[in-house]
């Protein structure tokens, strides 16, 4: 009976063990073949950073007071408050009380989402009217980005398949189905986080003479670029 068993046990073995091999591509004959594609993307999603900071207002004015000016301001920009600017902290700082004395400094940090550079621009200019001087673009993307990626893809994947058939073409031989595919290197150049890769997307012109006049501000498209790795069979 043991025996019977091992005798069974084995044939099944040799038996997946073939229908394993029988579709391993390498014994196919084959060709490989590296498709890129690339797409540029304006941004449309901008986040900019404003943080009020009760030792800049020296006591001129509360963060309370300073916000509702802000507020009134990007509204004047028709810009949708509700939608796009949202509290992200609101911290006091019990360090200074405590060990120098001097009194709680309060601080408030807003985030703010504009759907282009001239938006920013103007945002930039018309809070630095009100005295708001600490804003900071903290991330530039498209709300499409996944959209744009997959068809990034796709065309790889179609210029890898005309690639392929170029060549056996060239030889007589025809492409069949492909049997393997890869992917390759991916690069996404112009989105970026200012806590990874600094603003080196961003362009800032000085509108006007003076140093201190708030900036123009103009994006580097993003530029997705993919690689996919294709074996097709050859006929």
């Amino acid at each position: 009976m043991k025996n019977l068993l091992i005798i069974i046990m084995t044939t099944f073995s040799l038996t997946a063990y073939s229908q394993m091999g029988s579709k391993n591509f390498i014994d196919t004959n084959y060709i490989e073949v590296t498709g890129k594609a690339e797409m540029e993307v304006v941004p449309n999603e901008i986040y900019l950073k404003i943080l009020l900071d009760e030792k800049d207002l020296k006591g001129k004015q509360s963060i309370d007071e300073v916000e509702q000016s802000m507020i009134k301001k990007l509204k004047e920009l028709e810009i949708d408050v509700s939608k796009k600017l949202a509290v992200k902290d609101m911290v006091s700082n019990f360090r200074n009380y405590w060990i120098l004395g001097s009194g709680i400094n309060a601080q408030k940090e807003y985030q703010l989402v504009v759907n282009d550079s001239k938006t920013a621009g103007q945002v930039f200019r018309g809070l630095h009217s009100l005295g708001i001087s600490n804003i900071s673009i903290e991330k530039a993307d498209h709300s499409d980005m996944d959209k744009f990626k997959m068809e990034v893809k796709v065309d790889a994947i179609k210029a890898a398949k005309e690639k392929a058939g170029s060549l056996t073409r060239a030889i007589g031989q025809e492409t069949g189905k492909a049997i393997y595919i890869q992917e390759l290197n991916s690069h996404i150049f112009g989105a970026f986080e200012v806590k990874n890769e600094g603003i080196a997307n961003m362009v800032v012109r000085a509108s006007g003479s003076s140093s201190a006049s708030p900036p123009d501000i103009e994006f580097e498209k993003i530029k997705l670029e993919y690689s996919i790795l294709v074996r097709f069979e050859l006929q």
